[in-house]
């Protein structure tokens, strides 16, 4: 089975940075692309950024500019480049990978990210 694990959240004061990665392991292939996503307590679940196989990225408007979504040397790992975080990012970050397109979701467990001074 496909096992996806986000790592490099923690606590970072706002203006800070943070790189979160995700790793996939015990899939044939590499993914044929990934998100990230974010739930606030309270809010919903929300798209953060996203990475198709031909690399074109989307983004939450929320995070544009701040973010940047990218695979990493290893096929089958994707980083999330947090730069000035807000409080307002504080949330359970999620990673997502599809095989396919259309294929059916993986998810992590999640990594908190707390953005407080």
């Amino acid at each position: 089975q496909v096992q996806l694990v986000e790592s490099g959240g923690g606590l970072v004061q706002p203006g800070g940075s943070l790189r979160l990665s995700c790793a996939a392991s015990g899939a044939i292939f590499s993914f044929n692309a990934m998100g990230w996503y974010r739930q606030a307590p309270g809010k919903q679940r929300e798209l953060v950024a996203e990475i198709a196989s031909g690399g074109s990225t989307n983004y939450a408007d929320s995070v544009k500019g701040r973010f940047t979504i990218s695979r990493g040397n290893d096929k089958n790992t994707g980083d999330l480049q947090m730069n000035s975080l807000k409080p307002e990012d504080t949330a359970v970050y999620y990673c997502n990978a599809v095989y396919s397109p259309g294929g059916w979701p993986y998810w992590g467990q999640g990594t908190q990210v707390t953005v407080s001074s």
